[in-house]
C-alpha cells in the first residue's frame, strides 16, 4: 500500500470523525429552534464543553487535504468559494455566540445569539450534503483542474437532496446525543417524540437521497459501496428503532455508526478520485494526479503516527470528563 492511499484512508477517517461528532452538534444546534430560552440553555451546555474539539476535525480534515493532495485542496475552494464563504461566515457566527451569549441577561442579547447558534448549524449541515453530492455527481473541472462552472450549477436538485438529508441527518444525531446528556425529565420525554419523528424523516430522506444518487451518479459501480450504504442504512433503521423504543444509547450509537458507514460508502465510491470531472473522467483529480511529492507524504505520515493518537486521547478524556447529564440549575441564563 503505498503513502498515497494511506492519506486518501486517513482523510476518510478525519471526515468520518467529523461528521460524526460536528454532525451532533449541528443537529443540537438546530434543535434549540423554536425552543424557550430554558431549554436553549441546556443544549448550548451540552455541547458546549466539546463543540470546539468536535470542529477541529474539520480543520485537520482540510489541512491533511491541503498538504497531502494540494491540487485538491486549490480547485475544492475555488469551486465552492461563495458556499465556503457562506459557511465560514455562519461557522464565525456560531462559535462567537457560544462564548458570548451568556454574558448579559438580556432576553434580547441571548435570543439574537441562539439565533447564530441555529444559523451557524443549519447552514453548514445543508451546504455540506450539496458539496458530498456534487463531489459524486461530478463537476465541470478542465485538463488544467479549474472549475468552469458557476456557482448555480451546484445548486442542482439532486445536491439540494442531499443538502435536506444531511439536515435531517444531523438533527436525528443530534437529538439522539441529547437523550444521552439532558436530565430533566419533561424534556427527555419531548425529544424522545421529536427523535422518533427526526428518525422517520430521515429515513424517508435517506430513500430520496440514495434514488437521486443512484440516477445522477455512479455510487453504485462498487460491491464495497454497496454493502456501506446498506450497513448505513441499517444503523439508521436500529437508531431509529433505539428511538421508538426509548433507548437512548442504542439510538445515538446506531446513528453514530449509521454516518460512519455513509461516509465510508462516499470515499469509497469516490476511490482512487477525489473530485470527479464532469466533461471528461480523464480530467478527474485523484490520489496521484493532485498529490503531494512522497517526500512530503512521508513527512506528513511520521507527524501523524506521533500526533493523531495524542489528540484522540485528548479528546476522549475531554468527554470523559464532561460526561455527566445537564439538569436545569446547571444552567445559569435563561
Amino acid at each position: 500500500m503505498d503513502l498515497n492511499i494511506v492519506w486518501f484512508i486517513l482523510i476518510t477517517v478525519l471526515f468520518t470523525g467529523f461528521f460524526i461528532l460536528e454532525g451532533f452538534d449541528y443537529g443540537v444546534g438546530m434543535m434549540m429552534l423554536g425552543r424557550p430560552k430554558s431549554e436553549r440553555a441546556q443544549f448550548v451546555r451540552a455541547i458546549g464543553p466539546v463543540w470546539d474539539g468536535n470542529e477541529v476535525w474539520m480543520i485537520t480534515a482540510g489541512g491533511a487535504t491541503f498538504a497531502a493532495f494540494p491540487h485538491v485542496y486549490a480547485t475544492m475552494f475555488s469551486t465552492f468559494y461563495l458556499a465556503l464563504f457562506l459557511m465560514l461566515l455562519a461557522l464565525i457566527m456560531r462559535g462567537v455566540a457560544f462564548e458570548l451569549r451568556g454574558k448579559f441577561k438580556s432576553p434580547d442579547w441571548i435570543n439574537f445569539w441562539d439565533f447564530s447558534i441555529m444559523f451557524g448549524s443549519y447552514v453548514p449541515a445543508l451546504l455540506w450534503g450539496v458539496a458530498v453530492v456534487n463531489l459524486l455527481r461530478g463537476l465541470p473541472i478542465n485538463y488544467q483542474m479549474h472549475y468552469v462552472g458557476t456557482f448555480l450549477d451546484l445548486l442542482n436538485p439532486c445536491a439540494l437532496v442531499g443538502g435536506i438529508f444531511f439536515v435531517f441527518l444531523f438533527m436525528f444525531h443530534g437529538t439522539n446525543f441529547l437523550l444521552l446528556k439532558i436530565a430533566d425529565k419533561a424534556l427527555l420525554e419531548d425529544l424522545q417524540r421529536k427523535s422518533f419523528t427526526l428518525g422517520l424523516s430521515t429515513l424517508f430522506s435517506y430513500i430520496l437521497f440514495a434514488a437521486a444518487l443512484t440516477h445522477d451518479t455512479d455510487i453504485l459501480a462498487k460491491i464495497g459501496t454497496i454493502i456501506f450504504l446498506g450497513l448505513s442504512l441499517g444503523s439508521l433503521i436500529a437508531s431509529f428503532m433505539g428511538a421508538k423504543a426509548g433507548n437512548g444509547c442504542k439510538a445515538f450509537v446506531a446513528s453514530t455508526l449509521g454516518i460512519a458507514f455513509l461516509t465510508i460508502g462516499f470515499f469509497t465510491a469516490l476511490f482512487p478520485r477525489l473530485m470527479v470531472s464532469s466533461i471528461s473522467p480523464e480530467w478527474s483529480l485523484n490520489i496521484y494526479n493532485a498529490a503531494s511529492t512522497p517526500h512530503t507524504l512521508t513527512l506528513m505520515t511520521i507527524a501523524a503516527v506521533i500526533f493523531v493518537p495524542i489528540v484522540l486521547c485528548y479528546q476522549a478524556w475531554t468527554y470523559k470528563i464532561f460526561k455527566a447529564r445537564v439538569t436545569p440549575s446547571d444552567v445559569h441564563y435563561h
